[in-house]
């Protein structure tokens, strides 16, 4: 596997594109010719461009989702029995999946997520790089705790450059991700060389029955909000060219990607080499980058406000907001913060750190 340098600059011609994006409108991302948006997209003159290079059985599917959920009789009614997977033809093994996960699952998975793994202590968050951040027993989620609530949860390691944080400060804004299994450190680049906590099982069983050859060893949890950006980067720090999985919940979400000719690429052979696609990626739809685009550059430029689907946009109110173990409990626990979910995008990005 070749060793990429983690500190490297992006493309200038990868950043215009995402500078592009991050300041264009609503009006006209939705009129872009540029943007990827599947299956929409079939339907304009980027058909050309993308094409379906595997098609999954629903049945398949069902039972893994079935499995995840532990609801055996479930049916899915949002599932097709044949589920295309697109890859377009700039980016040879970036696979894009619309709509991959019901709402349903969506919600279970989002639910897991923010209540039980976000609270587990072993899961470090940007939180923990300025604070301690307090649990309560049993790691109960941290929206058992009032919106309107002024008790500090994240107390500062230097109260001389950071304020107490209170749960509202938190959840609203301030977390901004959270890791799963494999820790991965943002300052030194790498992944520590103490063992990791384990990867959820549930979740990891779920992503290894549809992307087989990629063991979920590590994930970063992103939580986005309108306005939140995820500059131009590759993920280069796994001993693995495993493909990467990426699965989108909540609003919408600019993906850039983009590959560049080696250095030693002539000026002819870099104008050919270069390939940069813009995706938009809705709620439930999945990324898988492998193969040539495993190590892409890529970014988020913009979270497209108001965009975030009915079935998800109460979260965790209502009685799909689960318990984080994929219950149906009654809707009053979290009904103080009915919406939050309705203004945020949630990105599960796994891959597997060794072959």
């Amino acid at each position: 596997m070749e060793c990429l340098d983690p500190h490297q600059r992006p493309p200038d011609s990868i950043k215009d594109v995402y500078k592009k994006y991050q300041r264009m409108k609503l009006q006209d991302l939705d009129q872009d010719p540029d943007i990827v948006d599947l299956p929409k997209s079939l339907h304009t003159s980027a058909k050309d461009k993308v094409r379906i290079v595997e098609e999954w059985s629903g049945d398949d599917l069902t039972a893994a989702f079935r499995a995840f959920s532990g609801q055996d009789g479930q049916t899915y009614a949002a599932l097709p029995s044949r589920i295309p997977v697109y890859e377009h033809a700039n980016l040879p093994g970036l696979h894009v999946v619309p709509n991959l996960l019901p709402p349903e699952i969506q919600s279970i998975l989002l639910s897991r997520l923010l209540h039980r793994d976000l609270s587990n202590p072993a899961h470090l968050t940007n939180i923990h790089t300025h604070y301690n951040l307090s649990y309560q027993p049993s790691n109960p989620s941290f929206f058992t705790r009032p919106p309107t609530s002024s008790t500090p949860i994240a107390h500062p390691l230097d109260p001389a450059i950071h304020k107490p944080l209170t749960v509202p400060q938190l959840l609203n804004k301030k977390m901004r991700w959270t890791t799963l299994g494999g820790q991965y450190d943002w300052t030194s680049k790498r992944y520590p060389s103490t063992p990791p906590p384990p990867f959820p099982s549930d979740i990891r069983d779920l992503l290894e029955s549809i992307w087989k050859s990629t063991k979920a060893e590590a994930a970063i949890v992103n939580l986005y909000s309108p306005g939140d950006t995820l500059s131009v980067h590759r993920d280069v720090a796994e001993m693995s060219g495993t493909g990467l999985v990426s699965v989108s919940l909540g609003c919408d979400a600019v993906f850039v990607i983009g590959t560049s000719p080696s250095p030693s690429a002539s000026e002819e052979e870099g104008e050919r080499g270069e390939k940069i696609v813009t995706l938009r990626l809705r709620s439930g739809s999945a990324v898988y980058m492998s193969g040539p685009s495993r190590f892409a550059w890529h970014g988020v430029p913009q979270i497209v406000r108001g965009t975030c689907p009915e079935h998800l946009a109460d979260w965790p109110a209502g009685l799909d907001g689960g318990d984080g173990n994929g219950s149906r409990e009654g809707k009053g626990e979290f009904e103080a913060w009915r919406g939050w979910m309705g203004g945020k995008r949630v990105n599960l990005n796994v891959r597997q750190m060794w072959d």
